[in-house]
């Protein structure tokens, strides 16, 4: 158990028996009542968020979650496989839970995972990770006059906007976090 002193961002704690990471935080000391905490939660398990309020006497659960390294195996439908690197156990992501990670995905992908009481509760991928170009249109001769882009289709569907010398078979380095080419790997 922990205390409203325990409620730092980043921390994991347990709410309604799910998983909830603390996304903000604020202290406010009123005059002559208590102090209180308002935090804004976000729910692993289902990406909800909640705002919730903590007084000094109210008391807190912190989670016991871990994090371990998994693969990607393969898509079947909207469910997604993974193999956890330690034990060899399989399991399984739909579509909605991975909130449009399967863009990112492909087999053999390295993933970290968070494990809630012996369950994996959230997929996290790495910041930078190589996709090969599959359909790059030409770039125009000419047409270079400031920042021209075009926008290209990786091995994962992925669609995005890169500069007009990336060609067909080449691999890119793109940022999971914002969806941008980065480099030519």
């Amino acid at each position: 158990m922990g205390s409203m002193s325990d409620l730092k961002v980043g921390k994991i704690i347990v709410v309604n028996n799910d998983p909830y990471q603390i996304i903000s935080n604020q202290h406010i000391k009123v005059a002559r009542g208590g102090a209180v905490v308002k935090t804004k939660l976000k729910n692993l398990v289902n990406g909800n968020t909640l705002e919730k309020s903590f007084s000094g006497s109210d008391t807190v659960e912190i989670a016991d979650t871990a994090r371990r390294h998994a693969s990607y195996l393969y898509a079947q439908g909207d469910d997604y496989f993974f193999m956890d690197a330690t034990d060899f156990e399989q399991f399984q992501f739909n579509k909605k839970e991975l909130n449009d990670m399967e863009k990112y995905l492909k087999e053999g992908q390295e993933v970290d995972v968070m494990v809630f009481n012996d369950k994996p509760v959230a997929v996290s991928l790495p910041s930078k990770i190589n996709l090969k170009v599959i359909s790059a249109p030409e770039g125009v001769k000419g047409n270079s006059a400031g920042a021209v882009t075009k926008a290209v289709i990786l091995e994962t569907g992925l669609e995005v906007r890169t500069p007009l010398f990336i060609k067909s078979g080449d691999t890119l380095i793109i940022n999971t976090e914002t969806g941008e080419y980065v480099a030519r790997a």
